[in-house]
C-alpha cells in the first residue's frame, strides 16, 4: 500500500427526454417510464488511495455537501458494507463541479456512478458493470443510469434499464437560474396531491405491464430508434412540468423564450428548474444561447451548450506515486 494510485474519471449530466409517472408505489416511490439521455457536461471526480480507513471529500462547489450526506461517500459506505475486507481501505475523493447543483441533471447520482466505477478500479473490486449498476440501484435511482450512460428507457423507479440506440449526434443548450432550485420530493409529491387520477392501478400487473410497454412502442422511442431529431424535439413530454411551471414563474418564462428560438423542441429536465433546447447542430445551439442571454441578461442564469454523448462515466487518466 506504499503507492498512491489515483484514478481520475468524468461523469456526465442526464437530462430526461421522457418522463412519465405511471403509479405511486407500496414503497413509496413513483412507478416511471422515462428516457434518459447523457449530455456532455461533465463533473471531474478523483479518486486517491489513502492508507487506513480515512474517507475524505473535497468540493470546489460551495453548495455541494462533503459530510455522509453526498452520495458519493455514501457510495464509499455501501462498497464496504458489502465487501467487510474493505473496512481499512481509505480514499480521499475530489470533484470538480460543472454540473449545477439542485438542477434535475444528476450531477449528485453521476457523481456518486463515477466513484462506483472509479473504486472498483482503484480497490481492484472486479465488479462487471452490471453488478455496479445493480448495487447502485441501491443508493438512488438515477445512478445506475449515470453508470451505463447514453440513451436509455427507465422504468420501475428508474433503476430497471433498457439500452436503445444511443443518439450522439443531437447538441442541447442548458438553461438554469443559479439561486433556484426545485425540491424532487416536493414535485412528485404535488403532482400525486394535484393528479393522481391520472395514476394507473399498479397493483395489476397486467395494467402495469401495458403501460411501460406503450413507452417501449411509443412515439419517442420510435424517433430515437430512427435518430429522427425533429421527432424526438417534437414528442418531448414531461409531467413534472405540470406542478413545477405553475410555481415557479421564471421557469415558465425561461421555457417560452427558449421555445420561440427555433429549437427542434424545448422542455423541462426531471424536477427541473433547468429547461434545455435541443438541436441539429452545435451552431444552432450556440446561437439560441445568445438569442436566450440577449432576451434575459439577468447574471443569475447559467447557460450551456454541449451535445449528447453515449457515455456515463469515463476514465480519463490513472496516476502512480
Amino acid at each position: 500500500m506504499g503507492s498512491m494510485t489515483s484514478y481520475t474519471l468524468l461523469s456526465a449530466a442526464k437530462i430526461n427526454l421522457y418522463l412519465e409517472i405511471i403509479g405511486h408505489r407500496p414503497d413509496g416511490f413513483h412507478e416511471m417510464a422515462m428516457v434518459m439521455q447523457s449530455v456532455n457536461l461533465c463533473d471531474r471526480i478523483t479518486l486517491t488511495n489513502l492508507p487506513a480507513a480515512i474517507r475524505r471529500l473535497q468540493c470546489d462547489h460551495p453548495q455541494v455537501p462533503t459530510d455522509n450526506s453526498n452520495l458519493a461517500l455514501k457510495a464509499v459506505d455501501l462498497l464496504t458494507y458489502k465487501f467487510p475486507e474493505l473496512a481499512n481501505r481509505g480514499v480521499d475523493i475530489t470533484i470538480e463541479k460543472n454540473i449545477p447543483v439542485g438542477a434535475g441533471l444528476a450531477g449528485g447520482s453521476s457523481n456518486a456512478a463515477a466513484t462506483l466505477v472509479g473504486l472498483n478500479l482503484l480497490w481492484k473490486l472486479g465488479l462487471t458493470q452490471i453488478e455496479l449498476e445493480e448495487l447502485s440501484a441501491q443508493l438512488g435511482s438515477d445512478i445506475p443510469f449515470c453508470i451505463r450512460g447514453g440513451t436509455a428507457i427507465a422504468t420501475g423507479r428508474g433503476e430497471i434499464l433498457d439500452p436503445i440506440s444511443s443518439l450522439t449526434d443531437l447538441y442541447v443548450v442548458l438553461a438554469k437560474y443559479e439561486s433556484l432550485s426545485v425540491s424532487t420530493p416536493w414535485a412528485y409529491k404535488t403532482y400525486r396531491a394535484n393528479f393522481s387520477d391520472r395514476y394507473a392501478d399498479i397493483s395489476d400487473n397486467a395494467t402495469l405491464q401495458e403501460r411501460q410497454k406503450r413507452v417501449h412502442a411509443g412515439p419517442m422511442v420510435t424517433a430515437i430508434t430512427h435518430k429522427d431529431g425533429a421527432a424526438i424535439g417534437s414528442h418531448l413530454h414531461n409531467d413534472l412540468e405540470r406542478v413545477v411551471l405553475p410555481a415557479h414563474d421564471k421557469v415558465q418564462q425561461l421555457r417560452d423564450y427558449m421555445a420561440s428560438y427555433g429549437g427542434l423542441g424545448t422542455m423541462m429536465s426531471g424536477s427541473g428548474p433547468t429547461v434545455f433546447t435541443l438541436t441539429s447542430t452545435q451552431d444552432a445551439a450556440d446561437e439560441i444561447l445568445h438569442k436566450v442571454r440577449a432576451a434575459l441578461p439577468d447574471p443569475d442564469l447559467k447557460l450551456w451548450s454541449t451535445c449528447f454523448t453515449a457515455t456515463g462515466i469515463r476514465l480519463e487518466s490513472e496516476t502512480k506515486n
